[in-house]
């Protein structure tokens, strides 16, 4: 099962790019507002968090 099959999975992961550029953005401005990019960094991780337990539902565990 891909993100393509998996639409939440798929949102969550477009959701963590634009974070990501909004992050580098905000990087770039001159006085970047920190707690704005605290904020941003902390979604950012419960996004990849998220997507991990996605990943791991869709993947099944092999036991070697």
């Amino acid at each position: 099962m891909s993100a393509n099959s998996n639409p939440e999975l798929a949102r969550l992961q477009q959701e963590h790019r634009d974070l990501d550029a909004a992050i580098d953005a905000l990087h770039q401005s001159p006085a970047p507002d920190l707690l704005r990019l605290q904020r941003l960094k902390e979604r950012k991780l419960q996004l990849r968090d998220r997507i991990a337990f996605i990943e791991d539902q869709i993947t099944p565990d092999i036991i070697a």
